[in-house]
């Protein structure tokens, strides 16, 4: 049995790409307007859906630091260009247990991982 195709059709577009993919190419974006500016092209030219994860703007590296995808969120936002925005940070979190003999409840110094 043949497969029909359907007519309607959703591009992503993840602009930062993942892992180290920022040693791959230097136009990658890492910096919080660099990936707000790569997000608004993607979605003008036709991506509905935009993937974002964010990087420390001086090494590239994937970060998980709030006030960068704050950055980036509200730079997308002041453009007023349609789109879904995805935002992950996609390299899992830190949880910091107790002690061995009260690991719970986890620690708040180093735990990124909210409920």
């Amino acid at each position: 049995m043949p497969l029909n195709m359907t007519k309607d059709v959703f591009i992503t577009c993840a602009v930062t790409g993942s892992g180290s993919s920022q040693d791959r190419s230097p136009h990658v974006p890492r910096s919080p307007k660099q990936i707000a500016d790569s997000a608004i092209a993607a979605a003008k030219a036709g991506a509905a859906i935009v993937h974002c994860h964010v990087r420390d703007p001086e090494t590239g590296v994937p970060s998980r630091d709030l006030g960068l995808y704050r950055e980036v969120t509200d730079r997308i936002r002041e453009s007023e260009v349609d789109m879904v925005l995805n935002l992950t940070a996609g390299m899992g979190g830190d949880m910091v247990f107790g002690d061995v003999e009260n690991p719970l409840p986890v620690s708040e110094a180093g735990t990124d991982m909210v409920g």
